[in-house]
């Protein structure tokens, strides 16, 4: 185990001094170690390029074994805590960031009636909780439903309204039964390439048999793009969710296309290979059964469908 933990810190550190010096061991302690396990082996674990240690192909299996050990042993630690007390333990739990206008408060709620379990809360695009729950890094995750090569169990939490919207005082605000063919010529700001948002709004204009918008602007952040379209610098497709407060203050305008909004969910999602401790479950069902309720509430005919 401290081979594989050394192995590890040198991968990350890029030289054995510094691996050292985070084990407080001294450089040739760490030294003798590699030795041993290189002669033990029969083969090198690291070689030096420029100056920097960099893994054989050896090291790179010691590597990837180390991190499914370690897992495997913080599942043990965390499964034998939740077994000393079934309300104790803790869930890592993954966040699209267009869902954390929701999201927060149900885990709040959650936290209300289990104080000893522990919450770990990672907001990303949707790229970084897939690949959260690839790793097994991530327990949960509230996302749209993940790719079909993901085998996954999923649970619906609730509706997932899209929408295309508008600054207010912009012309086709006042147009009603839009179609996706009359908002080809129209500048778009959508989110970055691979986001579930991003590949819905290309199926909207496909099924629609129109062409693909004008793409003005990539922007990572949902509340960049709410600014940018305040801004006049064009029209989104987003997540309704994203926009409920904006809408209802005047902000921001729903535009009349039809066949939106498009009905999408919100699911709470596990990758079958990971294995949910107690807390886990717990945080699961209660999603499932109430995460719903925490959505924000949608008014109007073009929010609402």
């Amino acid at each position: 185990m401290k081979q594989l933990r050394l192995v590890a810190l040198a991968e990350a550190c890029g030289s054995f001094a510094k691996a050292a010096s985070a084990l407080n061991l001294s450089p040739p302690a760490v030294t003798a170690q590699m030795k041993a396990l290189e002669d033990e082996l029969g083969v090198p674990v690291f070689e030096r390029i420029a100056g920097k240690l960099r893994p054989t192909a050896a090291g790179k299996e010691l590597i990837a074994a180390s991190q499914r050990v370690f897992q495997a042993l913080d599942e043990a630690e965390r499964a034998i805590q939740a077994l000393k007390s079934p309300d104790a333990g803790s869930v890592v739990v993954g966040v699209v960031s267009t869902a954390k206008y929701f999201a927060p408060m149900a885990l709040a709620a959650f936290r209300k009636r289990h104080p000893g379990i522990e919450l770990k809360l990672v907001i990303g695009n949707r790229a970084e909780i897939i690949g959260g729950l690839v790793s097994l890094d991530v327990d949960l995750a509230v996302m749209g439903r993940p790719p079909a090569e993901l085998d996954a169990e999923m649970e619906v939490i609730g509706d997932h309204p899209h929408v295309i919207i508008a600054p207010t005082d912009h012309r086709l605000v006042r147009r009603r039964r839009l179609s996706p063919h009359d908002l080809a010529k129209e500048a778009f700001l959508v989110r970055e390439q691979g986001s579930g948002t991003r590949i819905l709004m290309a199926r909207v204009f496909d099924a629609a048999g129109a062409t693909a918008p004008l793409i003005a602007m990539e922007i990572g952040s949902n509340e960049t793009i709410k600014q940018a379209v305040m801004a006049g610098l064009g029209l989104s497709f987003i997540s309704a969710h994203t926009v409920a407060a904006e809408v209802a203050d005047g902000r921001l305008a729903v535009l009349d296309v039809v066949g939106l909004p498009v009905m999408r969910q919100w699911l709470v999602v596990r990758a079958r290979e990971k294995r949910l401790l107690p807390a886990g479950a717990a945080l699961q069902a209660f999603l499932a059964k109430e995460g719903g309720s925490f959505l924000p509430r949608m008014s109007g005919p073009r929010l609402a469908g």
